[in-house]
């Protein structure tokens, strides 16, 4: 007597490893949907930005090129109707696409840390040459692909045709952990000039970013080279190289949505901007006698108001002040004639300059 699992069609009947794999392909496309939710509002406002910089063309292409992608592969994956005929004709999609999508991933990642390592020439060289030997491998294994011999109604997959082109993935890996050491290596050295908790340095930086791209494809590694198949329609090797590639263009995403400031050249990295200098506030004042704007410098002034300060002061608060401002600036002004700039020790370093014209003729007539 037959049990009822015998009695069922193919496409319900699955072998355990095939049905772990559809498993792991629906958490990919949930993940791929959530991520493009997630993303919409910061993606368009990326997309208000000015000007088209590599990594904003990146970013777009991979936003886009990664859930369509998995969405063709799902209903090939899934469709009951799909013909194994129709399958030897469309196997190669998936692994091309995803090397095309790596491809992007990668480039991310050389652009970005060759910027944060301040354009150097050697961290460029290195890690070009391992995006090369990227392209070129996965290049050529996309040719040593074939279609898993699944039954009518169980999917449509691709599958390795030997062992050795899981290099396909180590290429890729390889670039991902050099790039997550190399981030691991300046952010690391920056805390000689500004100490952080290492909570607070990995968000700053991104290192948790780097290092689940790092720990994903180390997984899909695993996989690959050691888990042996229980025969040629055993889709275990593959199992996990859908997740991988999606998690892998996810985090890149948000490397580039990390970044401070523009995008031109890959940014910069997080304490370039933080230089600091003698500071300097400029009043524009508008004499009694000629009405000739005479700009008066003074250093070190300590000139500091917050959000609070300005709602709650009134007009006349503003006029005490600007009044106390005159009164020191004075001195400055009988020193010059009408028409000069007068700047005293004026210091090598950052200048903060702060614009404001005060009308003091206004103010004086108005008594």
């Amino acid at each position: 007597m037959s049990s009822i699992v015998d009695s069922l069609p193919p496409s319900l009947n699955l072998p355990p490893h095939l049905s772990a794999h559809k498993y792991f392909l629906v958490c990919t496309l949930t993940v791929a949907a959530w991520d493009t939710l997630v993303l919409s509002p910061r993606t368009w406002r990326l997309l208000k930005t000015p000007g088209w910089p590599t990594l904003k063309l990146l970013f777009h292409f991979l936003r886009v090129f990664m859930p369509v992608e998995f969405v063709i592969v799902a209903v090939a994956f899934f469709d009951t109707k799909w013909s194994q005929t129709s399958c030897e004709k469309f196997y190669l999609f998936e692994p091309i696409c995803t090397a095309i999508l790596l491809a992007a991933a990668s480039a991310v990642h050389v652009i970005r840390i060759h910027a944060i390592y301040d354009k150097n020439r050697t961290i460029l060289y290195g890690l070009g040459a391992l995006f090369a030997v990227q392209v070129v491998v996965t290049a050529i294994c996309c040719g040593f692909y074939r279609s898993v011999p699944l039954l009518e109604g169980q999917g449509c997959i691709a599958g390795p045709k030997h062992n050795w082109v899981g290099i396909y993935w180590v290429a890729p890996t390889l670039l991902y952990t050099a790039s997550f050491v190399l981030a691991l290596m300046r952010s690391f050295k920056s805390l000689e000039a500004k100490p952080l908790s290492p909570w607070k340095l990995m968000l700053r930086d991104g290192l948790n970013l780097y290092g689940a791209i790092f720990l994903v494809n180390l997984t899909n590694m695993v996989f690959w080279f050691a888990i042996t198949p229980t025969g040629i329609a055993d889709t275990i090797k593959t199992i996990v190289t859908s997740i991988a590639a999606v998690l892998t263009t996810s985090m890149t995403l948000r490397i580039v949505l990390s970044v401070r400031g523009s995008l031109v050249q890959g940014g910069s990295f997080a304490l370039s901007g933080s230089q600091t200098g003698s500071s300097r506030t400029t009043h524009v004042i508008s004499t009694r006698t000629g009405g000739v704007p005479t700009n008066v410098s003074t250093h070190n002034a300590g000139h500091t108001y917050t959000l609070d300060d300005i709602r709650s002061k009134t007009e006349a608060d503003w006029v005490s002040n600007d009044k106390a401002s005159d009164t020191e600036a004075k001195p400055a002004i009988l020193e010059g004639h009408e028409g000069e700039q007068v700047q005293r020790n004026p210091s090598v370093g950052v200048k903060i300059t702060i614009d404001r014209q005060v009308g003091y003729d206004e103010t004086y007539h108005a008594k």
